[in-house]
């Protein structure tokens, strides 16, 4: 039996954007402190993936409480890339989906 077996699709979309944003968060807070400290990074394209994974929201947040990657190309870019993606997605979703 599957955990997610008795939610409807939009729960578990909300369930899986809130995982994917709270994961971009946290990801750019490490990175940041890792930039700090020296020690390993994490690779823009792994923070891309995430943002593209549904984390934009939180990628944007990040950037801006951490002040981190906020001038950064071709990251910028990309990521501007994949919020107009999600957008047109999801305008598409509500004119097929909305009466």
């Amino acid at each position: 039996m599957s955990l997610f077996a008795d939610l409807s699709p939009f729960a578990v979309l909300a369930v899986w954007l809130i995982g994917a944003n709270a994961a971009a968060v946290l990801a750019f807070a490490i990175d940041k402190s890792a930039a700090r400290t020296g020690h390993r990074r994490i690779s823009e394209f792994h923070l891309l993936q995430i943002a593209l994974l549904g984390g934009t929201p939180g990628a944007y947040l990040a950037r801006q409480m951490f002040r981190h990657k906020t001038r950064k190309e071709p990251f910028s870019s990309r990521l501007h890339t994949i919020a107009i993606l999600h957008i047109a997605m999801l305008a598409g979703l509500a004119v097929f989906f909305l009466p």
